[in-house]
């Protein structure tokens, strides 16, 4: 193969490389490869450098003959020929013996002919090294040299890529959490429930079960608000949030959907015998949890509850928002009836 087919091979492979590559190692195996097949050395690896813990560690590598250098092999970087390298600023040598006769690695190993370039970051982070060795005393050419270097952007380039891919996943799912929850309680928003209840009337219809809804509202909450202020009122809901939290089930979920009101869906099995009914017995379990005494600051208030509505309904019933309109009916009903024994005018 003359030099012009060789240059067009060693193009051709790369730009496939990097075409088809998706992560760190899908473009540093291939390039691996072919440093081996220009520098003729046994062994070519890349490093990542942890300055801090002052180890390197060998993420990928490739070996042709008897030299061996694993994949994960972690050594101390201050007895690396990688950092001698670099504090020295040499690419290249066929005399490691006489250069860096002290270093254990290399008497270990058995390397002769070593080269290596730093592996830097788009904002000058060293990331680690890309390395060739031999056990052999070999020649290295300038170009040889000058694809070291070429690959050893090229690796860093993706992992910048891949680093950038990263954070940006990160930043979407943070902002989607952001998107599905209450910014005061933290607590799942309206969205995030409507969501959950139409999976769970979904599930409930493959798994023969039936879905709990309990909608709540906080009774006389206005006039904590007008009463201590709202900041009052803000702890105020908050603790509800936390009490509420303390009677879930495993699989429950609650949600504040705004304002004063609250919401907890989750799936049910119809009552065994001598069972209280799933709807009866979840108030039953967070009711009381809600009556008793709030610090909110300013002042202690002896809270006398809230109002509740809680239905247990086949998923063939309705919609999720179907489910949530008749929680909500049920709910209104449940605070005429406590306004009338209190004596207070319905509204």
């Amino acid at each position: 193969m003359d030099k012009t087919d060789l240059r067009d091979f060693f193009l051709a492979r790369i730009s496939r490389t990097l075409a088809g590559a998706r992560t760190v190692e899908d473009v540093t195996r291939p390039l691996l490869e072919l440093l081996e097949f220009v520098t003729g050395l046994e062994s070519t690896y890349l490093t990542r450098i942890d300055t801090d813990a002052g180890i390197q560690n060998i993420v990928f590598s490739r070996n042709t003959k008897a030299m061996q250098i694993p994949e994960g092999l972690s050594v101390p970087w201050g007895d690396t020929l990688c950092k001698r390298a670099m504090d020295e600023g040499r690419i290249y040598t066929d005399d490691v013996a006489n250069c860096w006769g002290d270093s254990d690695a290399a008497r270990a190993l058995g390397i002769q002919t070593y080269a290596s370039t730093p592996v830097y970051l788009d904002d000058g982070m060293l990331y680690g090294t890309l390395c060739a060795a031999s056990s052999d005393r070999k020649p290295l050419a300038q170009e040889g040299k000058e694809v070291l270097t070429l690959f050893s952007a090229l690796i860093g380039h993706q992992i910048q890529r891949e680093h950038l891919l990263d954070e940006l996943r990160k930043a979407n799912a943070k902002l989607e959490a952001i998107s599905f929850t209450d910014a005061l309680t933290g607590l799942p928003n309206r969205r995030f429930v409507l969501d959950e209840l139409q999976r769970l009337v979904a599930m409930a219809d493959r798994t023969d079960q039936r879905v709990l809804v309990a909608f709540i509202d906080l009774d006389g909450f206005k006039a904590i608000n007008d009463t201590y202020g709202h900041e009052a009122g803000d702890r105020f809901l908050i603790e509800v949030g936390k009490r509420l939290s303390a009677g879930l089930r495993t699989s429950d979920v609650l949600g504040r959907l705004g304002g004063d009101e609250f919401v907890v869906v989750g799936l049910t099995s119809p009552a065994q015998e001598g069972e209280a009914p799933p709807a009866e017995a979840t108030e039953g379990r967070l009711a009381p949890l809600l009556i008793g005494t709030f610090d909110i600051g300013p002042a202690s208030i002896d809270y006398p509850g809230a109002s509740f509505g809680v239905i247990d309904a086949a998923p063939t019933e309705g919609s999720a928002e179907d489910m949530l309109r008749h929680a909500d009916a049920l709910m209104y009903t449940n605070k005429q009836a406590r306004r009338a024994a209190l004596g207070l005018r319905p509204r």
